[in-house]
């Protein structure tokens, strides 16, 4: 290795150079459930995020608790700090519409608190195989029903 080579590698922007850059944050949605019960909470929750930097805008519906917070923002440093400024119980949106999942009312997947429309997002795959009917359940509710001909007589 010659000496034209070494220099070359110390002032070379596109190689290892770049590793020392700090990354940009993307643009990101970040939704947050968080229990508000009157319009102060909701202020106080507003008021939590709005100051961050890197945050471009806050809503909030207070209806269904969650506060959306859209920014150049990281999801975990969001939460923490709506945490620890509200003194409030705060975690990543858990919910995704109903049509989404296979079966929504199976169990680990029905959530009675989830608002109208919503059920719990599933991502453990020990829930997802809860969530799947196996074959002898598939065979024995088709047994006993009505678009089956061959179906149970005494029914």
């Amino acid at each position: 290795m010659g000496v034209l080579d070494h220099l070359s590698d110390m002032f070379d922007c596109a190689g290892g150079g770049s590793s020392k850059l700090k990354k940009k944050k993307q643009l990101q949605t970040v939704e947050i459930k968080v229990k508000m019960d009157c319009e102060g909470c909701e202020r106080k929750v507003r008021r939590s995020v709005e100051g961050m930097k890197g945050v471009s805008s806050v809503q909030i519906e207070p209806k269904q608790h969650k506060l959306t917070v859209v920014g150049y923002v990281d999801p975990n440093k969001v939460v923490a700090r709506v945490a620890h400024r509200t003194g409030k119980k705060a975690e990543l949106w858990p919910y995704v519409p109903y049509d989404v999942v296979e079966h929504p009312y199976a169990p680990g997947v029905y959530d009675r608190k989830a608002p109208p429309g919503y059920v719990r997002s599933v991502e453990d795959p020990q829930l997802s195989q809860l969530a799947r009917a196996t074959s002898s359940e598939v065979r024995y509710t088709t047994a006993f029903s009505d678009e089956n001909p061959s179906a149970c007589i005494v029914m």
